[in-house]
C-alpha cells in the first residue's frame, strides 16, 4: 500500500502574483481623461511578499518486511554436528543409500534436520525417520536393513513388481512399453504397502522426535511436483512417490492423481535448502549420470534415457543452488555422495537387479563412501580456510 501526499495550499491558491497586484495597486490601466498635475501621490506601501510555497512533504513508507529465512546452524568442526539429506531415488541402486545411512548413523554426534526422498529414496528417508522417532538409531539401523534383506530374499515377480515403485521408468525395462498400466497389478501397489505397513508408523512420522520429512510425488493433471510434509505423509503418499506409470495405477490422494516423484524431483533439493535449519546438506546421488558407451540396443537406450530423465530435475536444482548460493545463502554447504563414484560400471547395470550379490556390494560400497566422506576433516578444513567464498562443493 502506498501513501500519496498533495502539495495544495488551503486557501486554494486565491492570492495573486505580486506582480498582478502591483499592477492592480498603481491601476495603470484606467480610462480616466487627462486632468492638470495631480498632486504628489501618497507612497504605496510596498506590496507584502507573496508566500513562498512549501514543498510537499514526502513520507517514505517503509516496504513490508521480508521473509525471514531460517536460522541455519553452523558448525566448523567436522563432521557437521546437524545434517540435513537429499536421498534419490533410482530402484535397487538405492541399496548404496541404505549404506551410507547405516555408516551415518554410527556417528553419534550427527542430528538429521530434514531429510528429502522421491522414488526409493522417499522409501529410505521414510525408514530413517520413522526409526528416529520410535527407537532412534539403533531402530532406524534395524528398520533399513530389515527392508533391504527382506527385499533381497523375496527376489520373486512380485518383489520385481515392489521395484518398479523405485525408479521413475527402470520398469519399462523389465516389462516393455506395450503393457496396459494397472495390467500386473489390479490391486494398486499392495506389496509396497504390505512392506511398509510392517516397518513405518506412519503416525510417528507427526512426533517432535521425527525429522523433517519432504517427500515427492508428480501431479498427473498440470506435471507439478508436489511435495508431502510429515503432517500429511501417508501409506499413499509413500507409494504415489514409488508409482511408476508403466507398471502400477496411479495412485489418488484428495481427489488428485499422482505418479513418481522422481519426474519432478529427485529428489527435492531447492525446498530442503529452503527449509533446512542447518548449513550443511548431503545429497545422495544413487542414478549415474556418467556412460563412456553408447547404447544401441533398445534396452541399454531405455536404461540410459532413463538414467538421463532421473538426473535432468535434480542438475537443475543444483546449478539453481549454486547460482543464488554466492548472494542469497553464503553459508550453505552441499556436499555430494555418488554411487558411480564407487561402483565400477553401473551405469551398465539394471536398477531392476535384486541379486544379493549386486544389493551387497551396493550397501558396502555406501558405507565406505560415507566413510570416506566423514573423514575428509583435513581436505575440509584446508578449503574452508583458501576459499571462504566458495563453500559450495560438490565432495
Amino acid at each position: 500500500m502506498s501513501e500519496k501526499i498533495n502539495g495544495t495550499h488551503e486557501d486554494g491558491g486565491s492570492e495573486g502574483t505580486a506582480a498582478s497586484r502591483l499592477l492592480s495597486l498603481t491601476n495603470i490601466w484606467s480610462d480616466a481623461p487627462s486632468l492638470p498635475p495631480a498632486p504628489v501621490p501618497t507612497p504605496v506601501p510596498p506590496p507584502r511578499p507573496a508566500p513562498i510555497a512549501q514543498a510537499p512533504v514526502m513520507v517514505e513508507v517503509a516496504p513490508a518486511p521480508a521473509p525471514v529465512p531460517p536460522v541455519r546452524a553452523r558448525a566448523e568442526q567436522w563432521p557437521p554436528q546437524k545434517l540435513s539429506l537429499a536421498l534419490q531415488g533410482g530402484g535397487s541402486f538405492a541399496a548404496f543409500t541404505w549404506g551410507v545411512l547405516e555408516r551415518l548413523l554410527e556417528e553419534p554426534s550427527i542430528e538429521f534436520d530434514t531429510i528429502s526422498g522421491a522414488s526409493a529414496g522417499a522409501i529410505n528417508a521414510l525408514l530413517l525417520a520413522a526409526g528416529l522417532a520410535e527407537g532412534g538409531r539403533e531402530a532406524a539401523r534395524a528398520r533399513l536393513n530389515r527392508f533391504w534383506v527382506r527385499l533381497m530374499h523375496e527376489a520373486s515377480f512380485r518383489s520385481l513388481m515392489l521395484l518398479g515403485g523405485f525408479s521413475p521408468a527402470g520398469s519399462s525395462v523389465a516389462f516393455g512399453p506395450t503393457l496396459r498400466s494397472g495390467q500386473f497389478d489390479p490391486f494398486d501397489l499392495d506389496p509396497l504397502r504390505q512392506a511398509l505397513s510392517r516397518d513405518i508408523n506412519f503416525e510417528a512420522l507427526r512426533g517432535g522426535k521425527c525429522p523433517k520429512l519432504l517427500i515427492a510425488a508428480t501431479r498427473i493433471r498440470d506435471g507439478q511436483q508436489q511435495i508431502f510434509g510429515n503432517d500429511a505423509i501417508t501409506a499413499d503418499v509413500a507409494l504415489a512417490s514409488t508409482c511408476p506409470p508403466l507398471v502400477h495405477c496411479a495412485v489418488e490422494i484428495d481427489g488428485e492423481a499422482y505418479w513418481d516423484g522422481g519426474f519432478g524431483g529427485n529428489p527435492p533439493l531447492i525446498k530442503l535448502a529452503q527449509l533446512s535449519t542447518t548449513a550443511d546438506l548431503l545429497l545422495v546421488q544413487v542414478t549415474p549420470t556418467r556412460d563412456s558407451y553408447v547404447p544401441i540396443t533398445l534396452a541399454a537406450i531405455d536404461r540410459r534415457l532413463d538414467q538421463i530423465a532421473a538426473n535432468a530435475a535434480l542438475n537443475a536444482e543444483i546449478a539453481a543452488i549454486a547460482w543464488a548460493q554466492d548472494s542469497t545463502a553464503p553459508s550453505l554447504r552441499l556436499s555430494r555422495i555418488a554411487a558411480e563414484d564407487s561402483v565400477d560400471g553401473l551405469a551398465q547395470r539394471s536398477s531392476t537387479d535384486l541379486g544379493r550379490g549386486f544389493i551387497r556390494l551396493l550397501h558396502r560400497n555406501g558405507r565406505e563412501a560415507a566413510a570416506r566422506w566423514l573423514g575428509q576433516e583435513t581436505v575440509s578444513a584446508k578449503s574452508r580456510h583458501a576459499a571462504p567464498a566458495a563453500e559450495f562443493a560438490l565432495a
